[in-house]
């Protein structure tokens, strides 16, 4: 079992289910970003989901895209977000996953950045616009390194995917839970709970809900039938209006409701 799932299953063994939190790296800057992922470890997060800048950020919703396009403004690298992670895991215990599209990882070269990930202590990445068809590359540099490659499931999936998604994730299955880019939302569309339960009828024992999340009723809410509940953009907009202090009362908030 890859450390991610640990760290799920821990959580609901004990019947709580995970909190993943997403933050992106290099921003504000890239201090700030480090000392922001380590209070979400801090603050009761499960696992860290830390989200490379990307130029082309084709999943993210105005929030995430604003925070990213700083970072790259500001000089952010791809190398950047390798001693990030560096940073992070020498503070803390908990997973930290990489969150990246896929063209960053093929112009870096998959091997490479395997083995820096590694290196760094990062589990391994979420790749939203990877497919697993087109992952060859990720699929066996992965099982050379033992990094987790968590795939994305939509509503929209046919059951030959998601039978895919299932055999091929390691770590999690990444249960999107609505149509659309990422974003607060008021509710979780109810596709999600009807995904999670197809993925459990492909065999699925790790699945984690993301987009739309930003309240602890909604995360309860999620972990009443999903093992984890992926929070981002509520996280990134308390860190852009009010720094670290921010994020750690952010996160508190989710995990306890107080």
């Amino acid at each position: 079992m890859s450390r991610v799932e640990e760290a799920i299953a821990a959580r609901t063994a004990v019947g709580s289910g995970a909190l993943v939190g997403y933050l992106p790296a290099g921003f504000p800057d890239l201090k700030t970003s480090i000392e922001a992922a380590v209070a979400l470890a801090e603050n009761g997060v499960d696992v860290i989901e830390f989200g490379l800048p990307y130029s082309d950020p084709v999943m993210d919703g105005v929030v995430i895209q604003e925070a990213t396009q700083q970072a790259l403004a500001n000089g952010f690298r791809l190398q950047h977000g390798l001693e990030a992670v560096a940073a992070i895991t020498a503070r803390v215990d908990i997973p930290v996953l990489v969150m990246t599209y896929w063209n960053p990882i093929l112009q870096f070269g998959v091997d490479r950045f395997s083995d820096e990930l590694l290196a760094a202590g990062g589990a391994g990445l979420i790749t939203p616009d990877l497919v697993p068809d087109e992952a060859h590359d990720w699929l066996s540099s992965s099982d050379r390194t033992g990094l987790d490659r968590v795939f994305l499931a939509a509503p929209s999936s046919s059951a030959a995917r998601l039978k895919q998604s299932v055999e091929l994730s390691r770590g999690f299955v990444y249960a999107v839970s609505t149509m659309g880019i990422t974003g607060a939302r008021n509710d979780v569309d109810s596709a999600a709970r009807s995904l999670v339960g197809r993925l459990r009828a492909e065999g699925a024992t790790s699945t984690c809900v993301g987009i739309g999340i930003s309240s602890p009723e909604q995360v309860r809410e999620v972990l009443g039938y999903a093992d984890g509940a992926i929070v981002g953009s509520m996280l990134v907009k308390a860190l852009a209006d009010g720094g670290v202090d921010a994020v750690a009362k952010a996160a508190a908030h989710l995990a306890t409701g107080k």
